[in-house]
């Protein structure tokens, strides 16, 4: 069985997520319908996943829908792509991995999901299936630190 294709480093590299940007539209939504939208909105600005990269070896256990998980480390910081068949769940992603994405070893470790996500104002607004979900790509990002 050959190895699952991976994807080069000017991929990671492309992927350009702000915390800064992100979080000022999160708290200035005035309610969760606001919210939600900016979650669908953030799923649009992660690339769709060839299909030859969604396979059954980067897919993220836990997560209710597919999920699929790709790193690399590059000079010493950690770049991830990922994609979900689910446009609510690749939102999410989307906002994990603008905290994580081209972080070093001790900033992915010290991150707080849950902190995180009370600051974005999401805690408890979601199904208990999409927090399992969450914090098993959290978890699957964590693990390669």
């Amino acid at each position: 069985m050959s190895q699952a294709p991976s994807p080069g480093k000017e991929q990671f590299l492309a992927l350009k997520l702000d915390i800064n940007k992100i979080l000022p539209l999160f708290k200035d939504a005035g309610n969760w319908q606001e919210r939600y939208r900016q979650i669908m909105l953030q799923g649009k600005s992660l690339p769709t996943l060839n299909d030859n990269y969604r396979v059954e070896s980067a897919q993220v256990r836990g997560c209710e829908s597919n999920a699929w998980l790709y790193h690399s480390q590059i000079d010493g910081k950690h770049y991830f792509l990922a994609d979900s068949d689910a446009r609510v769940v690749k939102g999410l992603i989307a906002l994990l991995l603008a905290a994580c994405h081209g972080k070093s070893d001790n900033e992915i470790r010290s991150f707080d999901i849950e902190g995180y996500f009370d600051e974005l104002g999401l805690t408890g607004q979601l199904s208990p299936s999409r927090t399992n979900g969450l914090f098993a790509l959290a978890k699957a990002i964590k693990a390669v630190v």
